[in-house]
């Protein structure tokens, strides 16, 4: 799965609600931002953070703008929002990815706020 391909899995899952499979798709040292300002760094607080998303009815669409790679490293820049939340969301985010020695690719760092 290339990174294009793992934001398009995460969209598809995310919006039927599988959390089970969207962590699979972090490292175990990652680290989240669910709101501006905040950092989460653990998998348990990343699953409560989508989880709460997931149960408000939301629904998430996302399109990659730009991969910038070099050798085991990704950086994704995306576009974003969600819908069925009040107030609707939307931002340009970052990701970085690390690609395993099983040549599958995990998210490391996601900050869905870009640079804020």
């Amino acid at each position: 799965m290339t990174p294009e391909e793992l934001l398009n899995k995460q969209v598809q899952e995310f919006n039927k609600g599988n959390i089970r499979f969207l962590m699979t798709l972090y490292e175990n040292e990652a680290c989240f931002s669910p709101r501006t300002g905040e950092v989460v760094r653990d998998l348990d607080s990343i699953r409560r953070s989508l989880q709460d998303v997931i149960d408000k009815g939301a629904k998430l669409e996302a399109k990659v703008k730009r991969v910038i790679q070099t050798s085991d490293l990704a950086l994704m820049i995306t576009e974003w929002s969600i819908s069925g939340v009040e107030p609707k969301l939307s931002g340009r985010g970052t990701v970085v990815l690390r690609q395993q020695p099983d040549d599958k690719w995990l998210i490391v760092l996601e900050n869905p706020w870009g640079t804020e």
